[in-house]
């Protein structure tokens, strides 16, 4: 029986690639008068592209950019700092999120959310999709000294939620750090699709998450039928 539904976040539930491309096209509008001279298109590509997909930490990235472009009257410091401030005034959620949340509340799921990255930053994404009242846990790596992959983040959200691996799934984007890292400490992992990477192992695949409440269904129905 699956009482707990635990998440990834960034590519998961935030639409991540839509909301950094919001982000930096306004960082350059806000910040033309110190990085005008490189065009738009130039800087929105390149952050990007040293971004990689949110692996690189802006630090890296803005060190980065301001030796790339000569930047002269603004510090990579202050990119950063705008950075943390501006980001989450542009976070995009995937289709039907809150719906899919509030269905599977509506069936009395536990609610987990396992996110790497630094922990106020991850907050504050959360906070501004609206959907920290759904969750019955939240573990941010930063926090907890520990990230995904590692087994000991995920089992200390089912030890929190007081649930068993097997009365879990996970659902993430990223094949090892979510549906691997979720797989070994016996939980169903399931793939929100990701064009990124080709095939996945993950005991279920889904394009949009309207589709995980009929898959938590599925999986009642097979265990009931099985006792």
């Amino acid at each position: 029986m699956i009482r707990a539904a635990i998440f990834d976040l960034d590519g998961t539930l935030l639409n991540r690639d839509e909301s950094v491309k919001m982000f930096i096209d306004r960082q350059y509008d806000r910040l033309i008068a110190q990085i005008g001279h490189i065009s738009k298109e130039k800087y929105m590509t390149r952050f990007i592209e040293l971004d990689s997909r949110g692996y690189v930490w802006k630090d890296k990235v803005y060190q980065q950019l301001v030796e790339e472009f000569e930047c002269t009257a603004i510090t990579w410091e202050e990119l950063l700092q705008d950075y943390i401030s501006e980001f989450k005034n542009h976070c995009i959620p995937f289709p039907h999120l809150i719906d899919m949340l509030e269905e599977l509340k509506r069936n009395d799921l536990l609610l987990g959310m396992i996110t790497n990255g630094y922990g106020q930053f991850q907050m504050d994404n959360i906070l501004a999709l609206g959907v920290e009242k759904y969750f019955d846990l939240i573990l941010v790596s930063e926090w907890e000294g520990i990230k995904k992959p590692d087994p000991q983040i995920f089992n200390k959200a089912l030890e929190k939620l007081n649930v068993t691996a097997s009365e879990s799934i996970f659902i993430g984007d990223h094949p090892v750090n979510d549906v691997l890292g979720a797989q070994k400490v016996g939980m169903k992992g399931v793939w929100k699709k990701d064009f990124q990477w080709g095939n996945v192992d993950a005991d279920y695949i889904v394009d949009d998450l309207v589709e995980l409440p009929l898959i938590i269904e599925k999986l009642n129905k097979q265990y009931s039928e099985s006792y």
